[in-house]
């Protein structure tokens, strides 16, 4: 999950320890995060590993759900996989009762901005300079389950 996050420079980049408390590893004891991850389907070898196309967390704050991080892969980009992701969410935070899921984008994310927008949210709101490494907005999004 870290290399796929490495190579996205707009996605949201934690640390081994952040990453590692979503499985408690280690003496860590688990978030309350959930993670999915989209794997290539394609033919291997039994041992080799699949490739990881993308891969989401999520994490519940009483009846609502942050959607925190949303990676998918430059090759697997406008195949359904983030479309897939988001929608595993949307059925997982139902299940659990959740009324809605927030979320933060960069402003110049486009790609997200538009996946988010058919998916559903609404833009709420802008947090200035939110993000670091290169400074950036927020566009705040939306969406009641």
């Amino acid at each position: 999950m870290m290399d796929l996050e490495r190579m996205s420079p707009a996605a949201g980049h934690w640390s081994h320890q952040q990453y590692g408390s979503i499985f408690g590893t280690g003496h860590q004891r688990p978030s309350g995060r959930v993670a999915w991850v989209a794997e290539d389907d394609c033919e291997q070898p039994e041992k080799a590993p699949r490739a990881v196309l993308g891969f989401m967390v999520a994490a519940q704050v009483d009846a609502e759900w942050e959607l925190e991080n949303v990676v998918v892969a430059a090759t697997a980009r406008r195949r359904g996989v983030g479309t897939r992701l988001v929608t595993e969410l949307f059925e997982h935070a139902r299940s659990r009762n959740g009324s809605a899921i927030f979320l933060e984008v960069r402003e110049s994310n486009q790609g997200a901005r538009a996946l988010y927008r058919r998916a559903g949210f609404q833009e709420t709101g802008l947090r200035k300079s939110y993000y670091a490494s290169p400074p950036e907005d927020a566009i705040l999004c939306r969406l009641s389950l």
